[in-house]
């Protein structure tokens, strides 16, 4: 007898205390069966140790380790001395085995009845209980054990530590409710315990180093402990984490001899072939070996919890990835040059049964490039390199694509890859070199090679080439097989998106609104959640530009909204909603909230903004300036934006110039902002309230009233726009403002009256007594859009709270609005502040 083999391990001096997992076993003795069952190194024998010192059972546990070769025999020689050194005491009637090959039934018959007959039942740990060889013995013990367990009327408690499920008729004891089972979920490190354990180690990690360490370990308990012991040994054990390889560390050794090594070749040689991949089918590994074994070899490594686990309830297996790192060195250590044949082959057969991604990442991995490109351009599959959960797994497998590739699809492919970095150039120079290949494009070829033209058309900022390109596209979804098509939802709601987008960026605001409009309607599938995203934006902006800000905040909170719903990383969120309501926000005269409004806008633009946002985001800076009365401010914000390439539109020079024409007024310069308005060809009513705002200030109220004489008096202008004229001219009646009448610097014309909001008062001096008008001065600032809406609701007798209700605000929002519209208007009253606004055009 080896005495060692009665003796629980010694428990570590670094230990992680687990008093859940302790109370568990506690309570699971109080039945007849306990099982530990997960892979090697994960705690089974540590966590039985220190819940055994501990003196948790209802008596002194009696432990026993079991050795590969014991015998039936043996064994139960063994389980006897356990028992007898734990101080069970048996009836010398009991007997002992008398040979090795196994015990009679007669023995199990008499220990099962003197453990029934012991004053308290015996609790008896089995560790390693899986490692008895060859099965035919395991077999004669687990039957004598179970035939014990079932007779002995609760006199034996027995605690089993193991690999593998043991052959015991387990179904019955869950079925009775007769087993504690604690597997390798339950044995897992968590975080917490993780971070104990460096603790212990005297490791002073951060959170996101021990969440690293989580990811690379998945709480494999020994390798969470190997890798603390070799942090200790590295002068910067955060950066070991960083460049932590498993097949340069002893986790390699661990794995190698205790996973690897203790299979059968054949097992071996199939653990080294599925390794290239992330997971493996049965069929898969079939086509990687050449055999026909694949689905009995990877159940029973299931099984064995051989750091190889079943994909939920599917046929698919996944290794353990410190494991899979391992065994690919090992691999290439081994077998070099037959790491590229077996992606090949697994591309091939990902591609077979349909898994597309899959196989694009395998022929990736072995420089199959010709191969990976055309499964993404037939399979019109482009779309999927920039959105939806595969876009990341495709992006990082296709980094490597070389710079001037061969082949009309893998140069589409590249220009996909450069669209998704922002780079118009190297799209540009991909697509030459698709468009010099000779042979002849499938449909599916032709269409993927519109939808990129259609995309670079957007990041060059050339409509025409974007409009082309979708009317190429339009045609061609004809001659696609319609299966294809409904499996690739995100292809043309991503191609409507980039159309809209890129008309919004001519300044064609009709023509963005129908293309944006069908994008919208064309995501809901998976997969076209950036691409709404990214549509409902653009239509926020091309709202906005259009004068309806209201709608353009509906549109832009629907973007967000959608974001945060679909938890879209930050790259793939619209930068042009935050810049909306940046724009409103300003509109509304909350300058405080457009300036919030600005920071995730830049955010989500990235390093390479889109023109429009570029632009959108400097005129409205420059405008928060403005209206901050930082004139200079405004005009610096303006100069930071260079021409960009490609063509220059028209309706980008005129934001500029109605930004800059308002610094130069509120730098109190207002032949400057005629300047700016003279120096871009005149057209639209924003044009002409802007240069009536210039000719007001320099004290000339008969050519600003000039400039408003041509606007329409109906509801043909936007509400925002209306109410900005009403109020302009009735600061140029307060002014005395008549087209007729002489203007100059000291004439008659001239009113010291404050300007809209945003805007330098306008300088004047004293008028003829004769000539005042008896009208009460104008507003002292202009309404914003919301206030407007207030007083509209006011006048139709609303209270404060239906008025909220109606805007959905609270009504304290709604007094705060009331008491600011009273200050304009020089009222003290909700009545008289509708008189007024009555009087003065305002509803």
């Amino acid at each position: 007898m080896l005495t060692a083999r009665f003796t629980a391990p010694a428990v570590p001096k670094l230990l992680v205390h687990r008093p859940g997992l302790l109370e568990r076993l506690s309570a699971g003795v109080q039945g007849p069966l306990t099982l530990i069952n997960g892979p090697a190194g994960s705690g089974k024998t540590v966590l039985t140790a220190q819940w055994a010192a501990g003196r948790r059972a209802p008596g002194a546990p009696v432990w026993l380790t079991v050795e590969p070769d014991d015998a039936p025999g043996a064994f139960w020689a063994y389980v006897l001395e356990a028992l007898h050194r734990g101080g069970v005491e048996l009836p010398a009637a009991v007997g002992r085995p008398t040979r090795a090959e196994g015990v009679t039934r007669s023995f199990l018959v008499r220990l099962a009845e003197g453990l029934a007959a012991a004053p308290r039942p015996a609790v008896l740990v089995l560790d390693q209980f899986d490692t008895a060889r060859p099965p035919s013995a395991t077999t004669g013990m687990t039957e004598g054990l179970d035939f014990v367990l079932r007779h002995s009327s609760g006199g034996l408690r027995v605690v089993l530590t193991s690999r593998t499920d043991s052959l015991l008729p387990l179904h019955r004891y869950r079925a009775a409710g007769e087993i504690t089972e604690i597997r390798q979920a339950d044995l897992r490190f968590t975080p917490g315990d993780a971070g104990a354990l460096l603790d212990e180690h005297r490791l002073r990690i951060s959170p996101e180093g021990v969440r690293l360490l989580m990811e690379r370990t998945e709480g494999w308990a020994a390798g969470v402990r190997l890798c603390a012991l070799a942090m200790q040994r590295s002068p910067d054990p955060e950066a070991f984490l960083r460049q932590f390889a498993a097949d340069r560390t002893t986790i390699a050794d661990y794995l190698l001899s205790e996973v690897l090594d203790t299979q059968p070749t054949s097992t071996q040689d199939l653990l080294l072939r599925v390794c290239v991949t992330d997971r493996v089918h049965p069929g898969l590994a079939d086509a990687l070996t050449g055999r026909d074994d694949g689905a009995r070899t990877l159940a029973g490594l299931a099984r064995d919890n051989a750091f190889l686990e079943r994909v939920e309830a599917s046929d698919w297996y996944r290794l353990h990835p410190l494991f899979a790192e391992v065994l690919r060195a090992h691999l290439r250590q081994r077998r070099p040059g037959l790491e590229p044949l077996l992606h090949r082959r697994a591309a091939r057969w990902l591609a077979g049964t349909g898994r597309l991604t899959e196989a694009v990442v395998q022929a990736a991995a072995a420089a199959d490039w010709p191969f990976a490109a055309a499964r993404l351009v037939e399979g019109l599959a482009l779309g999927r390199l920039l959105t939806g959960l595969e876009a990341e797994p495709l992006g990082r497998a296709l980094a490597a694509l070389p710079a001037e590739p061969d082949g009309r699809a893998t140069a589409l492919v590249g220009a996909v890859c450069r669209i998704a970095a922002g780079d118009p150039a190297g799209c540009e120079a991909r697509l030459r070199r698709a468009d010099a290949c000779r042979d002849t494009a499938s449909p599916a070829a032709a269409l993927a090679r519109a939808f990129v033209g259609v995309l670079a058309g957007r990041l060059a900022g050339d409509a025409a080439a974007a409009g082309r390109a979708a009317a190429d596209a339009e045609r061609l979804f004809r001659e696609v097989p319609p299966d294809l098509l409904a499996e690739r939802p995100e292809l043309r709601a991503l191609l409507l998106a980039a159309l809209g987008a890129a008309e919004l960026g001519a300044g064609r605001l009709d023509r963005a609104v129908t293309a944006l409009t069908a994008a919208v309607a064309a995501c809901g599938a998976p997969g076209t959640e950036s691409a709404l995203c990214d549509a409902l934006g653009s239509l926020a902006m091309t709202e906005l530009l259009g004068g309806r800000p209201a709608e353009a905040a509906g549109h832009a909170r629907a973007s967000l909204a959608a974001a945060e719903r679909y938890a879209l990383p930050p790259e793939s969120r619209s930068a042009l909603a935050h810049l909306v309501l940046a724009g409103v926000a300003v509109e509304e005269g909350d300058l405080s909230a457009a300036r919030a409004a600005l920071g995730p806008a830049a955010a989500a633009a990235g390093p390479r903004p889109e023109r429009v946002a570029l632009v959108a985001a400097a005129v409205i800076g420059a405008r928060i300036a403005a209206a901050e009365g930082d004139g200079q401010g405004a005009l610096r914000a303006l100069h930071a934006v260079r021409p960009g390439p490609g063509p220059r539109y028209a309706w980008e020079a005129d934001e500029l110039a109605l930004a800059e024409s308002a610094a130069h007024l509120a730098c109190g310069d207002p032949a400057a902002a005629l300047g700016a308005l003279d120096a871009v060809p005149a057209g639209g009513p924003r044009h002409a309230l802007a240069r009536a705002h210039a000719h007001l200030a320099a004290g000339r109220p008969g050519p600003a009233a000039r400039e408003l004489a041509g606007l329409p008096g109906d509801d043909s202008l936007p509400a925002p726009l209306r109410t900005r004229t009403h109020l302009l001219r009735a600061r140029i009646t307060a002014a005395g403002g008549d087209p007729g009448e002489h203007e100059g610097p000291g004439g008659p014309g001239r009113a010291d009256l404050p300007g809209p909001a945003g805007l330098p008062g306008v300088p004047g001096g004293e008028r003829r007594p004769e000539a005042m008008p008896a009208v009460r001065p104008a507003v002292v600032e202009a309404l914003t859009v919301r206030e407007t809406e207030v007083l509209a609701m006011a006048a139709h007798l609303l209270s404060t709270e239906e008025i909220a209700a109606g805007l959905y605000v609270s009504a304290n929002t709604v007094k705060t609005h009331l008491k600011s519209i009273y200050r304009k208007l020089g009222v003290t009253r909700r009545s008289d502040a509708v008189h007024r606004a009555q009087d003065l055009g305002l509803l």
